[in-house]
């Protein structure tokens, strides 16, 4: 059977990924490195990083901790999940976070990475809140 090529066209001598088929010569092809492989690989192991969680808008719960050290590999999901679980939040329960009081990160944004562009006082200051604050 013809299979269709990436553009569309017919008799590609492509292969799909994972069918186990060697290029031309008996060369095998490198493994490109995951996204998590690719991060880890560049932040020094077992590197830390100071979050300081601050409550914005009226009626937003406060930690009583406010400041607590985070492995710099982690995604900013994991923040996301240690918020909602500390302040005991449902998940039907609407929570905002922001970075320098102005945007909300993606959750597959690199905790290191955050943490060099928007520094402060060697700290990743972030801000949540329980109502829409900033933007």
């Amino acid at each position: 059977p013809d299979r269709m090529d990436p553009e569309g066209g017919k008799g590609s001598k492509k292969t799909l990924e994972g069918e186990g088929k060697a290029p031309e010569g008996g060369e095998k092809e490198e493994k490109k490195p995951s996204m998590d492989e690719a991060i880890k690989s560049r932040i020094q192991e077992g590197k830390k990083v100071t979050v300081h969680f601050r409550a914005s808008g009226g009626n937003t719960p406060i930690l009583k901790r406010k400041k607590f050290k985070v492995k710099a590999t982690h995604q900013f999901s994991f923040i996301i999940a240690f918020l909602r679980r500390n302040l005991k939040l449902k998940e039907s329960h609407s929570l905002f976070y922001y970075i320098a009081q102005s945007f909300s990160p993606s959750p597959e944004e690199c905790i290191e990475d955050l943490f060099n562009c928007f520094k402060l006082n060697d700290e990743l200051v972030v801000n949540y809140c329980t109502t829409n604050c900033w933007g």
